[in-house]
């Protein structure tokens, strides 16, 4: 299963590999994994952390460093990833080998079902250590990615002064019709927001938020997209969507809100029934290693390996303040607030 790569995603994968040049490192057992990964020749990863290029970087990334391996992503958001996986299962069909999600919760139920198999992978040593207590502790997922949701702007039409400071913000009456979000139907990162938002200033926050009339897209990198074409003003939006935006030239900016910013840890699995289970695991080693964590960075998003700092300018993730709700508060209240939320909306 392959996915067509245009031209200038090409160019900027060349670009941020040639950029981190081509020394690489291993882990113990790397050697004969490597070589049954080989005979494997592929797999596929169905994907919802980070927006396409830098899925796609994570792919190229690894074919260069595993030569002989194609690795093939599947995009899309979290609830779609989850659902394309659960219909997969119900046929009987073995199509990927590695699921990576932004909702957590999906992982309960997977491992529930028997999706999944444990997998510990070797260079679990190098994962920041606040991550460590969000594993499974049978080792069925591991946190590969983490990222945060905050406030942004279109910097053509809202000034510095002026852009929301805090998420009670988004419900002033002056951002009516200029507001945009995600849809937690759709996407694990809203839905988590959602989550925390209705925890912090109960469902009011919602019927409030509505009166204002924002434009909503499905995935939450749909508000960077609106920002840049100015059909909105402000947004909850990802931090590193919007600032590879704004490194390409698009006048976008975040705000780290006064009342914390969503943390979101991401996990990944090695599904029971993967086509390539060796390629899957040499994967998940790829995840948090520092050659992948140092992709990751140059395309703006967080590191989750210890021995990788942000670029220049941006904050570290423990110099911000964070909000999440616990794994149970997201288990059970993502699939509340998707009701409470098409009933609120309308859509």
């Amino acid at each position: 299963m392959s996915i067509a790569r245009p031209t200038f995603l090409a160019v900027l994968v060349a670009a941020v590999l040639l950029a981190l040049g081509s020394s690489v490192s291993a882990f113990e057992g790397e050697g004969p994994l490597y070589e049954a990964a080989k005979k494997e020749g592929a797999l596929t990863w169905y994907t919802a952390h980070y927006n396409s290029d830098t899925a796609a970087a994570v792919c190229a990334g690894f074919e260069k460093k595993y030569a002989g391996i194609k690795c093939n992503y599947i995009r899309t958001t979290a609830q779609v990833a989850y659902q394309r996986l659960a219909q997969d299962q119900k046929a009987g069909i073995a199509a990927a080998s590695v699921i990576s999600s932004t909702d957590i919760g999906h992982y309960g139920r997977m491992k529930k079902d028997g999706w999944l198999v444990a997998y510990r992978p070797k260079s679990l040593s190098d994962l920041i250590d606040a991550f460590k207590p969000f594993n499974d502790p049978e080792d069925m997922y591991v946190i590969t990615a983490a990222g945060l949701v905050l406030l942004t702007y279109n910097t053509s039409l809202v000034s510095a002064a002026d852009a929301p400071k805090k998420w009670t913000d988004l419900l002033d009456p002056k951002w009516k019709g200029k507001v945009s979000i995600g849809h937690p139907g759709f996407s694990g990162y809203v839905g988590t927001w959602v989550v925390q938002m209705r925890k912090l200033y109960g469902w009011d926050y919602f019927k409030k938020l509505e009166l204002n009339k924002p434009r909503i897209g499905r995935s939450i990198n749909d508000t960077v997209t609106m920002l840049n074409a100015k059909e909105s003003w402000v947004a909850a939006g990802p931090s590193a969507t919007t600032l590879q935006s704004r490194d390409k030239g698009n006048p976008v900016a975040v705000v780290y809100p006064e009342d914390g910013a969503l943390l979101m840890i991401s996990p990944s699995g090695i599904l029971k029934n993967a086509p390539a289970p060796n390629a899957a695991r040499l994967f998940m080693e790829y995840l948090l290693s520092k050659e992948c964590n140092e992709i990751m960075v140059k395309l703006r998003n967080d590191s989750v390996n210890k021995h990788v700092q942000p670029l220049p300018g941006a904050k570290s993730l423990a110099d911000v303040k964070t909000i999440r709700p616990t794994y149970e508060e997201i288990l059970k209240g993502i699939p509340e607030v998707k009701e409470q939320f098409r009933d609120t909306f309308g859509i």
